[in-house]
């Protein structure tokens, strides 16, 4: 009537099966790898860290440049930050800022990638999904994590890893209020 042909007249195209799709399953094949959940781990909690570094460093009283001020333009050596200019002042709070964060940052982008890594490692040994990868996980990270402190450190770092592993994954795997 139109001149438009009807719905039934249009040819129509195949259906997108993703699970068909290449890319599609050499992204899962990585996100399901060790290495995969490995490197995830690692950036997810690099940023984690870096947001969470500047959090803190944002609300730290004890910065390190309390009586900051390097030879030069801003006045000499010592000065206290509260009589520099406030542009000075500034500049000091988001360079301590980024060391804190770049610092925070790598820490736990380390501790992710190590624990998930290790995690993974396990569960592909045991086969079986259950709390147990996730104690053995934390009390290896945490001993490893230790292992400068000496033998006592390395038996704390993994009691106390393993501890706040299970605890996580405790609540993670809990039944919802559905």
């Amino acid at each position: 009537m139109n001149g438009l042909p009807n719905s039934g007249d249009a040819p129509r195209a195949p259906a997108y099966n993703s699970q068909m799709d290449p890319n599609v399953k050499a992204m899962s094949n990585f996100m399901e790898s060790c290495f995969g959940k490995s490197a995830i781990s690692g950036v997810m909690g690099f940023g984690m860290g870096g947001l969470f570094g500047m959090f803190m460093a944002s609300m730290s009283y004890d910065t390190p440049y309390h009586t900051a001020g390097a030879p030069g333009p801003t006045g000499p050596m010592g000065q206290p930050i509260g009589q520099m200019p406030w542009r000075r002042q500034l500049s000091i709070g988001f360079k301590d800022m980024g060391t804190r964060s770049w610092g925070m940052a790598k820490n736990f982008g380390k501790v992710g990638a190590m624990f998930s890594g290790i995690e993974c490692g396990i569960e592909g040994f045991r086969a079986k999904n259950d709390l147990a990868n996730g104690v053995a996980a934390g009390c290896l990270t945490g001993g490893i994590l230790a292992r400068s402190g000496g033998p006592m450190a390395v038996g704390g770092g993994c009691a106390a890893f393993a501890a706040f592993s299970l605890a996580i994954d405790a609540y993670m795997r809990s039944p919802g209020e559905e």
